[in-house]
């Protein structure tokens, strides 16, 4: 075990002796992941509605009642702007929707008169018919809490004319106030409910880029692998190491362990940043994540294994590593869906390990899965791990 450890220990060392290595160990693998998810211009932010400009010309209480109707809605953002820019914004189809509250508004309504509003919105845009219901509904709340207190003012001075013209606008506004706290309080009519098959099936992009780039990252290096024993069988080190009393599983696993740790801790920091930066569930299933994660990392291992045993440089090793692993990650969608392939191209991703340990993450992150629902990815996993071993140790020399 000692020597295990100390083989392990020599190829850390020698890996982390350029501090470039970093780069590519957890700074170019956040940057990508980050990237590709948006999350750059997402961190910080959970607001999802659709975004609305507003121009306020009224400036009276009743269109900033408008504005702040407009700021609870969970369907659209309102961004008040200027006149200028907000019609630069809306030319350049910014924003779907640009509403200006006009001069009188408020005027309007107080003396029971129809206010209008004007509104702009992309043409064939859903977005934009999504705002425009909203914009409704929010006009409707202020203006029936106006009607309501109107036609209760009108009622009472039937009965009994006012004192004078303060005592009506006391009673006005009391009933206002009553009408606003009563259409706050009203019971919402509608409920909405999402099945929960579709919701298993949403493509999130975040999660799409998290562990596409988890899988790149660690599955490129793993590989490389194989430029480390073409380098000692090259120098001759291995050679030497072998006259020794270390024999060639000891070497071997010192060599696989050292590297395999050095890739779950680099997936281990990749999640955490996942998790943190971009919210996605990592941790629903420790222990379906922990397995799935382990039979990647022995089957990238092992295939770098068996990758060196066909390398004759150190050049050639690094080479074909980068262009397998990147051609590996491409076709088994990390970077780009599976479901956007075509149908003979997804059959034929699943002759290659990264589409197994994409399809295991996906289960994971969007469809909730379990130790269970990752089983069958992490054994067929183990099963590459098993036949590139077999080959690699099988074809391993020294010399």
């Amino acid at each position: 075990m000692r020597q295990i450890i100390a083989i392990a220990w020599k190829d850390t060392l020698i890996r982390f002796s350029s501090r470039s290595e970093l780069l590519f160990f957890i700074i170019l693998p956040v940057v990508f992941t980050l990237v590709l998810s948006g999350g750059l211009s997402k961190i910080g932010q959970s607001d999802n509605r659709v975004p609305v400009l507003v121009v306020d010309q009224d400036q009276t209480p009743l269109s900033a009642e408008l504005l702040r109707t407009l700021g609870q809605s969970s369907a659209i953002h309102a961004v008040v702007d200027s006149p200028t820019q907000a019609a630069a914004m809306f030319a350049k189809n910014s924003t779907p929707a640009w509403l200006t509250v006009p001069a009188g508004f408020g005027a309007a309504l107080a003396a029971g008169h129809p206010a209008s509003l004007d509104l702009r919105t992309l043409p064939n845009n859903l977005n934009a018919l999504a705002a425009q219901r909203a914009i409704d509904l929010a006009a409707g709340q202020v203006s029936q809490a106006l009607a309501a207190a109107s036609a209760s003012t009108a009622q009472a001075e039937a009965i009994q004319p006012f004192a004078s013209p303060a005592a009506r606008q006391a009673y006005f506004e009391a009933g206002l106030a009553a009408a606003r706290a009563a259409f706050a309080s009203a019971p919402s009519r509608v409920s909405v409910t999402q099945p929960a098959a579709a919701a298993a099936n949403t493509f999130n992009g975040n999660a799409q880029a998290s562990a596409g780039q988890l899988i790149t990252w660690v599955f490129i290096p793993l590989l490389a692998t194989s430029a480390m024993f073409a380098y000692e069988r090259s120098t001759g080190t291995l050679r030497r190491l072998f006259t020794t009393p270390v024999s060639r599983a000891v070497y071997l696993l010192g060599t696989l362990s050292g590297q395999l740790a050095l890739a779950l801790l680099q997936m281990l920091l990749l999640v955490v940043v996942g998790a943190l930066l971009l919210g996605l569930q990592w941790g629903s299933s420790p222990a379906g994540l922990a397995v799935l994660l382990i039979s990647f990392g022995l089957a990238s291992v092992a295939l770098g294994t068996m990758l060196g045993t066909f390398m004759r440089s150190e050049s050639q090793a690094n080479g074909a590593s980068m262009a397998l692993g990147m051609s590996m990650a491409l076709l088994g969608g990390c970077w780009y869906p599976l479901e956007l392939f075509p149908a003979a191209a997804r059959t034929a991703a699943y002759l290659l390990p990264t589409a197994w340990a994409m399809q295991g993450l996906n289960n994971l992150l969007l469809r909730g899965a379990g130790l269970a629902g990752v089983l069958p990815q992490a054994g067929v996993l183990l099963g590459f791990a098993a036949v590139f071993f077999v080959v690699g140790v099988w074809r391993f020399r020294y010399d």
